[in-house]
């Protein structure tokens, strides 16, 4: 079953234009007047729409490299020249990004220009409607929701950020002190975790609240920002992530699926039993490109599908090598070694798949060799376009089109085994291991009960270094690599590349990233990060 979108599909008639402005004090140049204030629920779901329709545009590929390409899950090398792009890619791999990095620069406007400041706006024409009080309460509530989340994304990156929580602004806002970003997020997301709705054993419902706040999403943003609380602000709330899980698995309406692949399937949706929030995706909404950039382009027809694709992304041998478990499926989301025809379900015939016109047939290998003197390269022959392994875990989309080359894949933002692995490694790291319907949750359980889901041998004996590697092989592409590395302090760990020149940058003052240059040059009252130059 596909989802149905209840915002997503109306978003041609999207009544504002504001979500586009970068700038922070924009002056009021558009607002509704009695003749085009919104009326119906249509209306509504246009306005409501837009602030969904900004969030899936760059999370799957701006954003998430901001938070994969900066680690070892993560690769885009230069093919004798191609995908080099001015060396954005390989910035994020050395850690060598600058203010003006078009990352940097795009995510920035994303987050507080078609996210938080479109949120505010939204919250102001509610304000103003006539609307009654229980639906006027149960929208705002949800675009609060999607503020505080616009504001993790942001807290999370940046660090020090401004809080802006009107429309307009009467002045221009000043950078706040991450803890402060903190303590905002924690206390939105307190507040609407009683009000939010909360997931039914109605699939029906379910699929009108797919993709949008619920309880569970705001406990799951709360238990993230408790997992790195450390990391943000100094302290330590292991306790508070597993009250945080509790609070998730305390609805049984949430609970694993049997298969690991069918998560991440073209055809995903509400059906999907352990998703807490995701962003919906299909070839109308604009945003994954995960087969794009990482398949392997001389296997498309194998895979039922003929548009031209990129060659580049790929992981390091590193992060790969963590796919060791005897039976493990996830094993399988991984393209490397001889390849053969799909057969459908997860697996792999005896049908070798070969080069076109050749008896040749394909080999991906895993090391990523490069070839001097361009920085990053790995050459463009048929061996080298080869080289990388790839991921196939957001399966492809078998009706995508050349004119857009889009998966219709949701991208799962919090899911119910994330949820299991942060319980288990806070109890690792001091918290108490709790009752669960009946069911003592100890971090063996925790990490066994994935394995078994995902076929895999199970493990004696979770520790903090098998957890995190752990997280690899379950979450791998789902955009959290950055922040594990950040929590356990190897976020400056190298993997070396053969006859590789250049090497990684790493000051301590990267784990955050830093305010662009035309936000400093537009506000005067922003602070630039510590370690990167100013205006």
């Amino acid at each position: 079953m596909k989802r149905t979108y209840i915002y997503l599909s109306a978003l041609a008639a999207v009544l504002i234009s504001f979500s586009a402005c970068r700038k922070l004090d924009v002056p009021v140049e558009s607002q509704y007047v009695k003749s085009n204030f919104p009326v119906t629920t249509n209306d509504y779901t246009a306005l409501m729409g837009s602030m969904y329709s900004n969030l899936s545009s760059q999370f799957a590929v701006p954003y998430w490299r901001m938070q994969e390409l900066t680690t070892d899950e993560a690769i885009l090398p230069a093919r004798d020249g191609n995908f080099d792009d001015g060396g954005q890619y390989r910035q994020m791999h050395y850690h060598t990004w600058t203010f003006d990095h078009p990352y940097v620069n795009g995510i920035w406007q994303w987050g507080f220009g078609g996210g938080i400041n479109n949120c505010n706006f939204i919250l102001s024409v509610l304000a103003s409607s006539k609307l009654n009080d229980s639906t006027k309460a149960a929208y705002s509530n949800e675009v609060r929701a999607m503020r505080a989340l616009y504001y993790f994304f942001m807290m999370d990156l940046y660090g020090n950020v401004p809080i802006i929580t009107k429309y307009p602004v009467d002045s221009l806002p000043a950078t706040q002190p991450r803890a402060q970003v903190y303590a905002f997020i924690e206390s939105e997301m307190k507040d609407l975790a009683q009000k939010l709705p909360s997931k039914t054993s109605s699939l029906a419902t379910n699929a009108t609240q797919y993709g949008r706040p619920t309880k569970a999403m705001a406990f799951a943003v709360l238990a993230k920002l408790y997992m790195n609380s450390q990391v943000y602000i100094g302290t330590p709330r292991y306790t508070d992530v597993v009250a945080m899980a509790d609070s998730i698995q305390n609805n049984q309406n949430y609970f694993l699926d049997t298969k690991f692949r069918d998560i991440f399937l073209p055809n995903n949706g509400p059906q999907i039993n352990e998703t807490i929030f995701a962003i919906p995706y299909d070839q109308q909404i604009p945003g994954n490109q995960f087969t794009r950039f990482g398949f392997f382009y001389y296997l498309v027809n194998a895979y039922g599908f003929n548009v031209g694709l990129s060659i580049a992304m790929s992981t390091t041998p590193e992060f790969y090598a963590r796919f060791n478990i005897p039976g493990d499926f996830r094993t399988k989301t991984w393209l490397v070694g001889p390849q053969y025809v799909p057969d459908g379900n997860g697996g792999f015939t005896n049908t070798p798949v070969y080069y076109p016109n050749t008896n040749t047939q394909i080999v991906i290998t895993a090391p990523l060799i490069l070839v001097p003197p361009k920085p990053m390269d790995v050459g463009n022959t048929t061996a080298s376009q080869a080289e990388g392994v790839r991921s196939i875990k957001y399966y492809p989309d078998p009706t995508t089109i050349q004119a857009t080359r889009l998966n219709g894949n949701d991208v799962p933002v919090f899911r119910l085994a994330d949820i299991y692995l942060m319980k288990a490694e806070a109890i690792l790291r001091g918290a108490a291991a709790t009752t669960v319907n009946g069911t003592l949750q100890t971090p063996l359980y925790l990490v066994n009960k994935l394995r078994d889901r995902a076929g895999a041998q199970q493990c004696p004996n979770p520790t903090l270094d098998t957890l995190l590697d752990e997280r690899a092989r379950e979450l791998s592409r789902e955009g959290w690599r950055r922040d594990d590395l950040l929590r356990y302090n190897q976020f400056e760990k190298e993997y070396i590349l053969p006859n590789d020149a250049l090497s990684m940058d790493k000051s301590e003052y990267r784990r955050l990233f830093p305010i662009p240059i035309n936000e400093l040059k537009l506000n005067t009252n922003l602070v630039q990060n510590p370690g990167y130059p100013g205006r």
